[in-house]
């Protein structure tokens, strides 16, 4: 039996988006929880919290990119053609952001407030656009011979709104776990407070996206609802009550890390959802990994340099992530 490429690629353009909104999802969330903290010191200490890894995290974004690129070239060309306008809007955000980041920290008083803005406004700009553009993928494309043959605003719908939105909140609770765990005294305890009407908001999100979802694509629902699909899939939703819950009475208690690992486990869950509604197409709705799928040659050869670089990849997070590890306090960080 040979080795089903498409799937092995599938898996691994998968690991990389899952990676990409763990470790980029925690310090966007700090970005769109910059407008509710007003004290300097503490703005600065959520900051240093990411600022020796932050830009380490986009390399999974870009892995995915060019991962679907090599692999899945059909995919590539209709999903990009789709959704021009929020990735683009996305990379603006995402640019703007970074560069406010850098310059705050160089910053005189009187300009440190529009930096400090334009960081919350880039975060939030990425954000929103990265939801929106999710919300479309799970509304599919119009696709006619190969090519996308949707309008440029069809990826705008309520839906799409609606999941933009709701990323925020995800996000947000990322982001407020992790300081959880990064710092203490008053910013801990103050993100411990707004993290439970944020788990809160989440949960029901969550609640939406799983009613609203099927109730629009008969696919997804007949996928998850028929026998004997439903006992298989039934433990998703179970666990992420069950993983609110635990969040809920953690966020409550002393713990530091916890938190955030019960967060990651709730993001986990929901991209499992995602990707169990959408199997097996890449192209919602009708085209699946193996017709989108580059050659086996082509598929065999990127693979070599895949499985390459991604080992560097991951040791080089670690290391990284193991050297900054402990609390943040003020006064330390990043200069």
């Amino acid at each position: 039996m040979g080795i089903d490429l498409p799937l092995l690629w599938v898996i691994i353009i998968g690991f990389g988006l899952m990676m990409y909104v763990v470790m980029d999802g925690f310090d966007l969330g700090i970005g769109i929880l910059f407008p509710f903290v007003r004290d300097r010191v503490e703005r600065d200490i959520m900051v240093n919290s990411v600022a020796p890894v932050w830009d380490g995290n986009e390399t999974w974004l870009v892995l995915g990119g060019a991962a679907m690129l090599a692999a899945f070239p059909l995919a590539y060309s209709v999903i990009l053609s789709a959704l021009y306008l929020p990735l683009i809007f996305m990379l603006v955000g995402l640019i703007w952001r970074g560069v406010a980041f850098e310059f705050r920290f160089k910053a005189d008083e009187g300009h440190r407030p529009f930096w400090d803005k334009a960081f919350a406004c880039g975060s939030y700009t990425a954000t929103i656009c990265q939801g929106m553009a999710l919300g479309a993928f799970i509304d599919g494309f119009k696709v006619v011979d190969g090519a996308y043959a949707g309008g440029a605003l069809d990826w705008l719908t309520p839906f799409s709104v609606f999941t933009g939105l709701g990323l925020l909140v995800a996000y947000a609770l990322l982001g407020a776990t992790w300081l959880v765990m990064k710092t203490e005294g008053k910013l801990q305890e103050s993100m411990r407070r707004v993290g439970r009407p944020i788990l809160a908001a989440l949960f029901l999100v969550i609640a939406v996206v799983s009613i609203w979802t099927p109730l629009a694509h008969e696919t997804i629902a007949s996928r998850w609802l028929a026998l004997p699909n439903f006992f298989f899939f039934v433990p998703v939703p179970v666990l992420v009550v069950f993983a609110s819950i635990a969040l809920s009475k953690t966020l409550a208690g002393r713990s530091h890390a916890m938190p955030f690992v019960l967060t990651l486990a709730l993001l986990f869950l929901g991209y499992s959802g995602l990707a169990i509604s959408m199997w097996p197409n890449i192209v919602p709705p009708a085209i699946s990994i193996w017709e989108a799928a580059s050659p086996p040659q082509s598929l065999g050869f990127a693979l070599v340099g895949a499985l390459f670089i991604i080992p560097f990849i991951l040791a080089y997070t670690t290391w990284s992530y193991y050297v900054f590890r402990g609390k943040v306090k003020a006064g330390e960080g990043y200069h």
